[in-house]
């Protein structure tokens, strides 16, 4: 109905006229009647008497003059428009809003009817149109305050949007450190200031369809979380009253499948950008490929070896230079051997259970990656950087096609 030409005529002029000279009682009777037949007023409790009083006063004097005059409901929606965008502001349920325009045209029409008696103008077909004339102007003057109070719900989604993903940028980045900052995070993402935190990071953009499941995971074992889905990562702030950061993991690594990091326990939401920094670390740690959920904890020399890639390529360029120069299937199996020998603390028959093979097989290749690489691997103990080479090989870059 909205922009819809209304006509009227002599009587709907005359009767609106009439009945807007006693514009203020009429009005204490509607604030009354939604009082007492709209209980969601009550029930939510966010309208002052003063702001609804003078709504119901705006709307009627609107409604009335819209009856009373030709235009359409554009040129007279200036306060069905603001009481919708306030009423969306307080967070009144729409459907209580618009039983209360319900309920003011029932009085209108009920104000025009007795004017109509006591004026003595009583027209059976002009009455019908007046009628017709006032539920029109009810019904589009009710789509006007749909149309604000949806378009200010959508503006203050947005809003919320937009602060809350501020206020992860800023905890992200350390901002926390001021006490200001670090309540309003805190009371918005309804997470405690202080206390033992770990962060958790998982690969890819991830779905909104897994934050409800990831967060009833983790009640289950007493903590509280928040999730922000960004560009790259799905990100978490996990509370841990307990300190179990086995138990989280494992919460976590019951919804998501894929490679996700958590992090060291760190204190309160003033460090948590140290645990996102070691969380993103901890998710890197994953060998590609692999969906799996790992604390940073247990994969500290593999973080160690890509917070330092220099050094990491000047370790293997070192030690297994000969080896990395090979191609095709046998560098794979020679550093699937190599990785197994290290493991086994150089035990061949250790080694031949793991690979599945002799360990005449495994001495055999053994000598072979000897060769290459020139240096021992046999006949006493494993230097440790051993250790760390083996943790870097399902980081190396594939072998160069010949």
């Amino acid at each position: 109905m909205a922009g819809a030409q209304l006509d009227g005529g002599d009587t709907a002029r005359s009767l609106a006229a009439s009945v807007l000279d006693r514009l203020e009682p009429l009005t204490e009777v509607l604030v009354s009647v939604i009082g007492e037949q709209n209980p969601g007023y009550r029930l939510v409790d966010v309208v002052p008497r003063n702001d609804l009083w003078h709504s119901c006063h705006d709307n009627l004097r609107r409604v009335l003059q819209l009856i009373g005059q030709s235009g359409s409901a554009e040129d007279f929606s200036d306060a069905a428009r603001a009481t919708g965008r306030r009423r969306a502001e307080q967070q009144l349920p729409l459907d209580d809003v618009l039983r209360s325009f319900r309920l003011g045209g029932r009085l209108v029409w009920q104000a025009l009817t007795d004017q109509a008696r006591a004026a003595g103008e009583v027209n059976n077909e002009a009455m019908l149109d007046l009628a017709t004339r006032v539920w029109e102007v009810v019904d589009a003057i009710s789509a006007q305050v749909a149309q604000a109070y949806h378009a200010t719900e959508r503006a203050l989604v947005r809003a919320d949007e937009q602060r809350r993903a501020s206020l992860w940028e800023g905890l992200l980045q350390g901002r926390a450190g001021d006490t200001g900052f670090a309540y309003e995070a805190g009371r918005t993402l309804r997470l405690p200031i202080s206390g033992p935190y770990v962060a958790v990071a998982a690969a890819g953009a991830g779905r909104g369809d897994c934050l409800e499941p990831l967060g009833a995971a983790l009640e289950r074992h007493g903590s509280d979380s928040a999730w922000q889905l960004r560009a790259d990562a799905l990100v978490g702030l996990v509370s841990l009253p307990g300190r179990d950061v086995t138990a989280v993991t494992a919460a976590v690594g019951s919804v998501l499948a894929t490679a996700a990091g958590v992090s060291l326990v760190v204190d309160g939401l003033a460090a948590v950008h140290t645990a996102y920094r070691q969380a993103v670390l901890a998710m890197r740690t994953v060998p590609p490929g692999r969906a799996e959920v790992v604390g940073l904890a247990e994969r500290l020399p593999e973080a160690l070896l890509l917070s330092s890639p220099e050094l990491t390529e000047a370790l293997l360029h070192t030690h297994l230079r000969g080896l990395l120069d090979l191609g095709g299937e046998e560098r794979g199996f020679l550093l699937e051997t190599l990785a197994a020998w290290v493991a086994s603390g150089g035990s061949a028959t250790r080694s031949a259970q793991v690979l599945h093979c002799h360990r005449n097989t495994v001495l055999n290749r053994i000598h072979r990656i000897e060769g290459l690489i020139e240096r021992r691997l046999t006949g006493g103990e494993l230097p440790l950087e051993w250790g760390l080479i083996v943790r870097a090989l399902p980081f190396l870059p594939p072998p160069r096609v010949p």
